[in-house]
């Protein structure tokens, strides 16, 4: 039953036309309130309360993050269910795994948590997306400017974002399909201030937790075009960002990364061999929570999996877009 359900389910997403909508360009003051977001967090000093909503599944996280002559260093603690804490030290992270005793380390390759969303300065978005101020609301008791991204066509989301007037810091940000709220992140409580105690970005599990295993997930960057695989032609407005081998919890060995990103969403593709002790891969779709998609399939003896904050149309047309780089033949002389 599974697999006609899957079959079904990609026929119908192979015919879906991505549509391209009649919207004029976004505004240069839309678009500089999107600079303010992603500027703000290396701006400001603040610790707060924030809850994730998606599926009816709600998720509370406290937050403390610090900009100083040390950089820019952050503790996040997930409040509801496992325990889980992320130190981040620049670009190091520790999540600390009270349950299993276990502190995972790796450096962080792609800038996005909550309310750090965009990672760099956007000035490629209009063809992708079209950019318009909102209202003005209240978050929290910060006074808040919407802004609003509307997708140009069906292969990426539309989001909300309510940014505070005065540190230009995004205060709820809404992940919409169509006019579905499918994900949203909301500051229930902050505090903006010069003066937050470094004392706080301290995990209660630093000291006890030299007894407990300690993974250290190595990914090395690669130059472009040096990983065997490739992704030819990706949907408009997708653009390769990075190339990876990268150690990742439960595999046996390092795997190839690609990451694409359209400047507001990404789109990561993992390819490992398969191998010929362990079960072999259920191709097809599947959904995470919120606006997660992920796409596997096979090729050549290898594993594809196509995962990022994007429709099905688009993580199917990714993940099939993948392909041997082909060997370019050496002349002699």
């Amino acid at each position: 039953m599974r697999v006609i359900q899957i079959t079904l389910l990609l026929l119908f997403v192979s015919v879906l036309p991505a549509t391209a909508k009649d919207l004029p360009d976004s505004s240069k003051e839309a678009l500089g309130w999107l600079k303010k977001v992603a500027e703000a967090p290396r701006n400001h000093n603040y610790q707060g309360t924030f809850i994730y909503y998606a599926d009816e599944h709600m998720e509370t996280s406290s937050v403390v993050h610090i900009v100083d002559d040390m950089g820019e260093r952050e503790k996040i603690e997930i409040m509801d269910g496992l325990q889980r804490i992320v130190v981040r030290n620049n670009d190091e992270m520790k999540c600390y795994l009270p349950e299993s005793k276990m502190v995972v380390t790796e450096r962080r390759w792609f800038r996005k948590f909550f309310p750090d969303i965009l990672p760099r300065p956007y000035d490629d978005l209009n063809g992708s997306y079209f950019v318009k101020k909102g209202k003005q609301e209240r978050v929290s008791g910060y006074d808040c400017q919407v802004i609003i991204l509307e997708p140009r066509d069906n292969l990426r989301y539309g989001q909300k974002i309510w940014v505070d007037i005065k540190t230009g810091l995004a205060l709820k940000i809404a992940v919409l399909d169509g006019d579905e709220v499918i994900e949203q992140f909301a500051f229930a409580q902050l505090n903006v201030a010069e003066d937050v105690s470094s004392e706080l970005l301290k995990s209660k599990y630093s000291e006890i937790s030299v007894d407990w295993k300690m993974i250290n997930l190595i990914s090395s960057i690669l130059e472009n075009g040096a990983l065997d695989w490739q992704v030819k032609n990706p949907p408009a407005g997708f653009k390769k960002v990075i190339e990876m081998k990268r150690h990742l919890t439960g595999k046996p060995g390092p795997v190839d990364h690609i990451a694409l990103s359209d400047d507001i969403a990404t789109v990561s593709v993992f390819i490992e061999p398969i191998l010929e002790d362990l079960p072999p891969p259920i191709t097809g779709f599947y959904s995470s929570r919120g606006a997660i998609n992920i796409y596997v399939l096979t090729l050549d003896d290898h594993k594809i999996t196509t995962v990022g904050e994007v429709p099905l149309e688009t993580v199917k047309l990714i993940g099939d877009a993948v392909s041997r780089r082909e060997v370019r033949a050496t002349t002699k002389h």
